[in-house]
């Protein structure tokens, strides 16, 4: 029987086309580094509702970056773990046009990610309700559900978070899916 893995998409797998969206519309060279919060709204203004109406109209998926090793890994590590990819779709700020973004990410996953199981893909911005043995996500929030192993993917807004606040909610940082295979390969 596998184990049962789940994997967030955004920042752990890849970097989505949200920041080339962002540029495009504002017309800046913002980059990842330049921000310590997951939420950016504040460099929006008074045009943040603009922006939302633009942004659900594009494909943030149409420029995404994959994590380094990210699809090798996931690929060797399937053959132990029942992946489901579960990943966040409501946007803060768009939340009642995010339909979109289901699609995209959708068609995104069974287009780069053929070996995983499109059933076993799941959309929520609840990731706590579920059971698993291993959960990897960018965002310490997500990592309280009921999971024996817990990864936080390390990115631009989850620096400021202490080794010892991790270990106190027993998760472990991770700054590479070699890394990852590393802890998870190791027991089997």
């Amino acid at each position: 029987m596998k184990k049962t893995m789940l994997v967030d998409l955004d920042y752990v797998i890849c970097s989505p086309g949200f920041l080339p969206i962002v540029n495009g519309f504002f017309d800046t060279n913002y980059e990842e580094d330049d921000f310590e919060e997951y939420i950016i709204d504040d460099v929006f203004g008074e045009k943040a509702q603009d922006f939302y109406d633009y942004y659900v109209q594009q494909d943030g998926y149409k420029d995404a970056v994959f994590k380094e090793g990210a699809k090798e890994s996931l690929e060797r590590l399937s053959k132990y773990y029942t992946i489901h990819i579960c990943s966040a779709c409501v946007m803060f700020g768009a939340e009642r046009k995010s339909a979109k973004l289901f699609a995209d990410k959708y068609n995104f996953l069974i287009r780069e990610l053929p070996f995983l199981n499109p059933e076993d893909i799941i959309f929520t911005n609840s990731k706590n309700i579920f059971k698993a043995d291993v959960q990897i996500d960018d965002r310490l929030p997500n990592l309280q559900g009921e999971v024996k192993t817990k990864l936080l993917f390390d990115a631009y807004h989850n620096r400021t978070i202490t080794d010892e606040e991790l270990q106190n909610q027993g998760v472990k940082r991770v700054k590479s899916w070699k890394e990852i295979e590393d802890i998870l390969l190791d027991n089997m």
